[in-house]
């Protein structure tokens, strides 16, 4: 990954195989890109390179993230519970993203008109950044997958196990099993993950 902000405008991210190339999604989306990177910079934030991608920073604290991808470009915010979003733009990044974070685009020429929003934005973002404001944490009740509750009260050791798990690993369970579209699918990852759940682990742990 990149680790200087000008290569990430340059040459991409460096995360795949079309880093330096044509193809990147940071030359198909380079003017626009230019021009969010110049909305950024105006409102103040220091930029930096994190994680292969250009982010802005009040102090310490990360304020925004600019991504490209094959078929769009966005600005994302951090803390995006706090954002009011009073011109409607922003939307949840996947669908298990609690608060809409990021705004999208398909055209330098959307992020020129969007410009006057972008910039209040920003200034919003920068302003929790510099009180040091956090948003409250969330309590979300976990909803489980039908095949899973079937499976827990039919299974009295998995439903012991399951219940010790911590929440993060529980919803990693929930939403690797809840992801399939058929029920006979979600069955079966249920069968699959059932020796992780009695070690101990989430989904996605090794």
């Amino acid at each position: 990954m990149i680790t200087d902000v000008d290569d990430y405008f340059r040459l991409g991210c460096g995360r795949c195989a079309r880093f330096d190339t044509p193809d990147c999604a940071t030359r198909l989306w380079a003017e626009g890109l230019a021009e969010l990177r110049a909305i950024c910079l105006a409102s103040g934030l220091r930029e930096t390179a994190k994680w292969g991608h250009p982010v802005y920073m009040q102090g310490e604290r990360n304020v925004a993230l600019i991504g490209a991808f094959r078929g769009a470009f966005t600005l994302g915010f951090f803390n995006p519970a706090l954002m009011t979003d009073p011109e409607g733009v922003l939307e949840r990044q996947g669908s298990n993203t609690r608060h809409p974070n990021v705004i999208r685009f398909s055209s330098a020429a959307r992020v020129a008109e969007l410009r006057p929003t972008l910039a209040a934005y920003l200034t919003e973002a920068k302003g929790y950044a510099e009180q040091g404001l956090m948003p409250p944490k969330e309590e979300a009740e976990l909803e489980l997958p039908e095949e899973l509750l079937a499976a827990l009260d039919a299974d009295p050791e998995l439903a012991e196990a399951f219940h010790a798990l911590t929440p993060g690993r529980q919803k990693s369970h929930a939403i690797q099993i809840g992801g399939a579209k058929k029920s006979e699918t979600r069955t079966a990852r249920i069968e699959k993950l059932r020796p992780k759940i009695l070690a101990g682990k989430g989904a996605l742990d090794r």
